[in-house]
């Protein structure tokens, strides 16, 4: 390409005439200056101006003619641009032209006005009558009118207005394509489409032969169908025949031939209606009772059923008229049906009789029957009384331990704040030592009071699993860590096998559970080693603890899960820590498997659900461990029990408190004025007049006007006041109160 810009033949024009316009002013203005100079010298005047005036106009003339000149040279190249344009339009036109011949599809363009402005001489080959005809500038709907009077297309030869006026609305809409047929029998699929500048360009597709291969196809298809609906009906064991709407035979099966012992070469011409109604009546002399009757040109006509007899045989006949005209006719042998049912009518008749005997039977031992049946309700009656006498007393039982878990603690909790107290001082050795006992003994009683609870809120329904996701292996290690230090004084090796593990459970009841099984394993083996073991499986995870103890019969591996059950009274333990373990599996309804025998240990195992991952919370920092002297500590100790006062009173100065014991919020307030309120609040939970603790901590803080550092004491061991509690952030201690827990607990508070 030339590095001029090329100017558009419609651009070039208008610059063509402006130098035109220029060269004539140009001229014109020459012309006017030598008209001047010309007059000008024949008038008389000064020869010198004259000459300044000649040499003034000889310069301003020559600067013309330079711009003449120039001008001239710009027209002469625009004309050349002209010239090019118009060529290279000439030949993008001959190249349109050629490309649109090239193509099979017929090409037509129509401008805005509806106006033929371009086509091939593929799109004359579809109207070879009118091809001659044809021409640019030709209006749509003239070229239609010429098609539908001398090419004549199928839908113009009824009416020739309408199939123009049908063409002329296709047309006018545009928006796709349709399929029109030839008068040579040829198919093309028009479409049409409006252009941008409002005209219609149109491509014609010869589709004959796809419309050919399309009937082939459909004729195909029907064949297969027809063979299809033979063989179905040739395997019908009813006699089936079809007419069409002008009573001619057009299917049946060998089914009719068999059952009407029709000739062989039956249906092989051209049988009708009337020809089977000849058969039926004439030569096999069937009274059809009209059932036969052509029905065949009413419209769904009602379906007529009817029973007839020839010879020996019976037979059903039904027929029925089609939708589309025609009559379906079906011949059913039906001999061996009333055959079976006259014969199934006898056996009922008979089996009617044997009935009747064997009820005549049956009522007389069921007389016999009834009597047994008043004896066993009675006895019934005696087993359900004797349950529910021994449920009331289970009951019953239950529900004294759960209410007694008060009274029975109380003391139990002040001799353990006097034992603590004690321990606390000098003592003598010998005094030392019996302080030491008291406090076991203590720690036995504690045990024994704490399972029994346990089992009777386990019994009561006290306790609900709370069921969530968590990591069995740091359950295990605290389990390690709690009993390595038992182990080790027993001269046992205590192994634990575990990974990472996520099951889902109630991680306080699991706990319990593993603690009783390493307990037990623990207490009575002698020598050896205790080994727990995880092994995940794909829905759950089996946690055993095996032990090299003296093992368990077989014939009391089921006892020992009973309360008070101990098979080796050397050791200690009260029997009740695997009463425990199976109330609390039965809850969670996780699996206890118990393998063992004599002389070979015993394995304990529970297979817990697997659970999904969670987001754990960071544990909380350990502050209790810092030692920090409680010296001069004020602590307020509300309780209604003298001698729980006295305990703590003497444990908590033994520590270096200031301590102050009250019964009661009122005695509380007249210890503490306003202005000066203790550093920290024990308080009982059960206190005199139904008052609670943490009501007396509500009003101790409206008395002081802030909030109080607390923590409740008590007997009761119920997930709905340990819930209440941790909601408010008040630590609760269990009684009997253990002296560590307690220390600890002032410790971190007082950090």
């Amino acid at each position: 390409m030339s590095g001029k810009a090329r100017l558009a033949p419609e651009d070039l024009d208008p610059e063509k005439e402006s130098l035109r316009e220029e060269v004539r002013k140009l001229r014109k203005i020459n012309a006017a200056l030598m008209d001047r100079v010309e007059r000008s010298s024949d008038m008389a005047g000064n020869a010198f101006a004259m000459f300044e005036t000649a040499i003034s106009l000889e310069s301003k003339v020559r600067k013309r003619t330079v711009e003449l000149e120039d001008a001239l040279s710009r027209l002469a190249t625009a004309n050349a641009d002209l010239a090019k344009a118009h060529a290279a339009a000439d030949a993008m036109r001959m190249r349109l032209r050629d490309a649109i011949d090239s193509i099979n599809e017929g090409f037509v363009l129509f401008d805005a006005e509806d106006k033929l402005v371009l086509f091939n001489e593929a799109y004359l080959g579809f109207w070879p009558e009118i091809a001659d005809q044809v021409e640019e500038g030709m209006a749509f709907d003239a070229i239609a009118k010429l098609a539908a009077a001398q090419h004549r297309p199928p839908g113009s030869i009824v009416g020739p207005d309408r199939w123009v006026s049908d063409r002329l609305a296709r047309h006018s809409v545009a928006s796709g394509g349709h399929v029109q047929a030839l008068a040579d029998g040829r198919w093309v699929q028009v479409n049409e489409l409006r252009t941008s500048e409002g005209g219609i360009v149109g491509i014609y597709t010869d589709i004959t032969e796809v419309k050919a291969e399309d009937a082939r196809n459909r004729a195909r298809e029907l064949a297969e169908r027809n063979i299809v609906l033979q063989a179905t009906l040739d395997n019908l064991s009813e006699g089936v025949c079809l007419f069409d709407a002008e009573g001619r035979l057009a299917a049946w099966n060998d089914a009719l031939q068999r059952l009407l012992g029709l000739p062989a070469d039956w249906g092989q011409g051209v049988s009708t209606h009337a020809d089977l109604i000849a058969w039926c009546r004439g030569e096999l002399g069937m009274q059809d009772d009209g059932c036969l009757d052509w029905r065949g040109d009413r419209r769904l006509g009602e379906r007529i059923q009817r029973r007839v007899n020839i010879d020996s045989r019976c037979f059903e006949v039904r027929s029925n008229a089609m939708e589309r005209g025609g009559q379906v006719i079906g011949f059913t042998d039906i001999t061996d049906m009333l055959r079976a049912q006259a014969s199934l009518q006898e056996t009922a008749e008979t089996l009617e009789r044997r009935v009747a005997e064997r009820t005549a039977e049956l009522v007389e031992v069921n007389s016999r029957l009834e009597g047994e049946v008043a004896e066993r309700r009675q006895v019934e009656a005696q087993l359900l009384e004797a349950k529910t006498v021994a449920e009331r007393a289970n009951l019953s039982k239950t529900s004294f331990l759960a209410a007694a878990s008060h009274d029975l603690l109380q003391p139990l909790n002040a001799a353990r704040l006097f034992v603590a107290a004690l321990a606390d001082r000098r003592l003598a050795l010998p005094t030392r030592a019996l302080v030491n006992q008291t406090s076991t003994a203590l720690d036995s009683v504690e045990d024994l009071l704490e399972a029994l609870l346990e089992i009777s809120r386990l019994d009561a329904g006290a306790i609900q699993p709370e069921i969530s996701n968590f990591l069995l292996d740091q359950l295990i290690e605290t389990l390690r860590v709690e009993f390595a230090p038992m182990a080790r004084s027993a001269g046992l090796e205590l192994v634990v096998e575990s990974g990472p593990a996520w099951v889902r459970s109630d991680i306080r009841l699991l706990r319990r559970i593993l603690q009783n099984f390493v307990s037990n394993a623990v207490r009575y083996t002698q020598r050896g080693s205790v080994r727990v073991r995880c092994a995940v499986g794909s829905s759950h995870v089996r946690v055993s603890v095996s032990d090299t103890g003296p093992g368990i019969a077989p014939d009391n591996q089921l006892l020992i899960f009973e309360e008070f059950r101990r098979f080796d009274t050397r050791q200690g333990g009260k029997g009740l820590g695997l009463a425990i373990v199976k109330r609390a599996s039965d809850m969670l309804r996780h699996p206890i498997l118990l393998e063992s025998m004599p002389g070979r240990g015993s394995t304990f195992s529970i297979d817990v659900p697997r659970g999904e991952p969670v987001q754990q919370d960071g544990g909380p920092t350990d502050s209790a461990g810092r030692d920090r002297s409680m010296r001069g500590l004020s602590v307020l100790v509300i309780d209604n029990e003298r001698s729980i006062q006295s305990g703590m009173r003497t444990l908590l100065e033994g520590w270096g408190c200031r301590v102050t014991v009250t019964a009661s919020y009122d005695e509380a307030t007249a210890n503490f004025p306003r202005e000066k309120a203790p550093d920290v609040v024990l308080v009982d939970y059960h206190l005199n007049n139904g008052e609670t603790g943490d009501e007396t901590i509500d009003r101790l803080a409206v008395h002081f006007g802030m909030a109080v550092r607390a923590i409740m004491i008590s007997a009761d061991r119920g997930e709905e006041l340990k819930a209440r509690l941790d909601e408010r952030g008040i630590p609760l201690l269990n009684k009997p109160v253990k002296p560590a827990q307690l220390r600890a607990l002032l410790r971190t508070m007082t950090d």
